[in-house]
């Protein structure tokens, strides 16, 4: 019996939307970099780029368990000394809850040239409404 291996002409691409209104950030993200990776198909293959295209919708209602919202921070480095930016959630999630989901979802994927490459077919939109129409995309639940 012999491995399959996925060529890069041999990949087929979907679209599918995932909902995130009252579910929570961590348990989307999971499934985007599932679907942007591939490893929900039958044919996956570590090497070889076989993911979908997801649309993520809803990302201003995702939520955060617990005392995220308070507790956790996000840090970002300007390259200067002693310039260290930090950025609580809270504050995060009403500004700009598409960086926080985004985030989330870039953490996930491997930090090589397939998670950079992956990331390019994620959009994510804070409301309900987004111009992927023309794409059909699936609803994807979980």
């Amino acid at each position: 019996m012999s491995t399959f291996m996925p060529k890069a002409g041999d990949i087929t691409r979907q679209w599918y939307v995932i909902d995130a209104a009252g579910k929570p950030l961590g348990r989307t993200a999971v499934q985007a970099a599932t679907l942007l990776r591939g490893k929900h198909k039958p044919t996956f293959a570590p090497h070889a780029d076989c993911g979908d295209c997801v649309v993520i919708i809803n990302a201003g209602e995702a939520v955060l368990t617990g005392k995220k919202l308070e507790q956790k921070t996000y840090y970002r480095h300007t390259g200067y000394i002693g310039n260290l930016k930090e950025v609580k959630y809270g504050k995060m999630m009403k500004e700009r809850p598409e960086f926080a989901m985004e985030l989330a979802v870039k953490r996930m994927l491997p930090a090589n040239t397939i998670g950079r490459k992956s990331m390019t077919r994620l959009r994510i939109y804070r409301g309900a409404e987004h111009d992927m129409g023309s794409q059909q995309p699936q609803v994807w639940e979980f």
